[in-house]
């Protein structure tokens, strides 16, 4: 009798239940295997610390979602999760100016961590082919240098170990991920790793709008601008399922951060535009500062290895971690979930297929990675440890395309709609570069700039404050 196929999943957050529901679809029996006890509710957790800042699915992601679990999207959004078209209900100052709000081309879903993990992992465990081994610690995995037939686990009550037998162990373990160590265990030759860390840290605190304003008001963005060659701070607010704003202040190496309550609203007085804080002034906060000081973007290299064991398989965090700011971890884990349901639509588990698709998966954090990567460069202080060429030769050329590509966006709906696809992870970073876009570039009709924020009378009367800066929030 043929034994059934199973799968391990290493990892119960957002990565690990996706790559797990494919792998539902595929093979007889999957386990995820989890340090934590995943709360039966929105609740924080001990190991998703970043589950306290902002996050967003953008529209790429969420449409990846929707076809693995059909009516997902929908079911969140009658939950209470905000979608924010891009970019008529954002307000965004970007590094280059005030953002006009032009049509939606793109959205992104908003809504707090855990909400989302939750209600899609609900989702995902009610197939019932599922097995979910919690407060379990991975010591290592099953195998050699050619292929690996499982997983230890521990028993974090009991202290047994036992070994998992796999046909496919996934590493969705995150950016704690211990991989290279497992790999050296099974005499693997060493992975390639890039690290570009601009000393990214953030705050976050939740606030009470006024009445009305968490359905009614945009979203807001202040970024900081690199050109300035000093420290980056930043500043966004967002509306939450349950009506509330979220509201985090970030910034780069060298430029402090809040950690205290009463730090919170001065900081955010000392971004580019007083927006922000003026918002929270008027508003209730009811969380006191959550810290997070992880934000470095790295990256790993398994395509690269001559030799990778079959049975292996590495995606979310664990393979590529970008800057929280950018918003793309959510949407790129999905992207790689979707690029392994297509292989193993292909070939099952046959010989040959976990290389296939880990070259698959890790060509899908391409894009995410060199967006973030080629964006934290240009911040003083950042700290680079990388061979990708495209962050160390020519880089001035490079960031002078990218300034005037971030000035023509601002002012022109033609541009801003092809930029806004790339960075949504709708279309690929190598649109930018292509003769319609450039054409597009030099014959778009540019609208002038903005000097304040784009908000109309009506908005700032929901949040109390003065109409005497409204402009048009209309893009033509």
């Amino acid at each position: 009798m043929t034994e059934p196929k199973h799968g391990v999943v290493l990892g119960g957050g957002w990565a690990g239940m996706l790559a797990a529901h494919v792998l539902a679809r595929h093979l007889e029996r999957v386990t995820v295997v989890e340090r934590d006890v995943l709360p039966d509710g929105p609740r924080h957790r001990k190991g998703s610390p970043q589950g306290r800042h902002v996050h967003v699915l953008w529209s790429s992601g969420a449409r990846i979602v929707d076809t693995l679990l059909p009516g997902m999207i929908d079911q969140l959004l009658d939950a209470g999760a905000r979608r924010i078209g891009f970019h008529q209900d954002l307000v965004t100052l970007t590094s280059h100016g005030w953002q006009h709000r032009f049509p939606p081309r793109q959205y992104a879903l908003m809504c707090t961590r855990p909400f989302l993990d939750w209600k899609v992992r609900d989702r995902v465990l009610a197939t019932g082919r599922i097995t979910l081994r919690q407060r379990a610690e991975i010591l290592d995995l099953a195998g050699d240098a050619k292929r690996v037939t499982g997983v230890r686990v521990r028993d974090m009550g009991s202290g047994a170990a036992e070994t998992l037998a796999a046909d496919l162990v996934i590493d969705a373990s995150g950016r704690g991920s211990r991989l290279r160590h497992w790999l050296s265990a099974l005499d693997v030759p060493p992975l390639e790793e890039d690290i570009v860390d601009a000393g990214i840290a953030y705050a976050t605190r939740v606030y009470q709008g006024p009445p009305g304003a968490a359905a009614g008001f945009p979203a807001v963005n202040v970024a900081a601008d690199h050109r300035l060659r000093e420290p980056g701070r930043f500043g966004v607010v967002y509306p939450q399922e349950d009506l509330t704003w979220m509201v985090t202040l970030s910034c780069t190496r060298g430029a402090g951060l809040p950690t205290h309550d009463d730090e919170f609203l001065p900081y955010a007085r000392t971004l580019r535009h007083p927006l922000v804080a003026d918002l929270i002034a008027l508003a209730k906060p009811l969380t006191s500062v959550a810290v997070s000081r992880v934000g470095a973007n790295r990256r790993l290299y398994p395509e690269r290895l001559d030799i990778w064991p079959e049975g292996l398989l590495v995606l979310g965090d664990a393979l590529a971690a970008f800057n929280p700011i950018y918003g793309h971890g959510m949407s790129s884990a999905a992207r790689a979930a979707a690029a392994l349901d297509t292989e193993l639509q292909r070939s099952g588990t046959a010989e040959g297929t976990t290389r296939r698709a880990q070259q698959a998966i890790s060509a899908t954090v391409d894009d995410p990675w060199i967006m973030a990567a080629s964006k934290d460069v240009e911040y003083v202080n950042c700290r680079m440890n990388t061979t990708d060429p495209r962050l160390t030769g020519g880089a001035v050329a490079r960031q002078r395309f990218s300034d005037l590509i971030a000035d023509r966006s601002i002012r022109s709906s033609a541009v801003c709609d092809v930029v806004t696809d790339v960075i949504s992870l709708t279309a690929p970073q190598s649109e930018l570069a292509s003769s319609g876009f450039l054409s597009l570039m030099h014959k778009d009709r540019v609208l002038p700039e903005l000097t304040e924020p784009p908000l109309t009378a009506d908005e700032l009367a929901l949040v109390n404050l003065s109409p005497r800066s409204a402009v048009s929030a209309g893009g033509s």
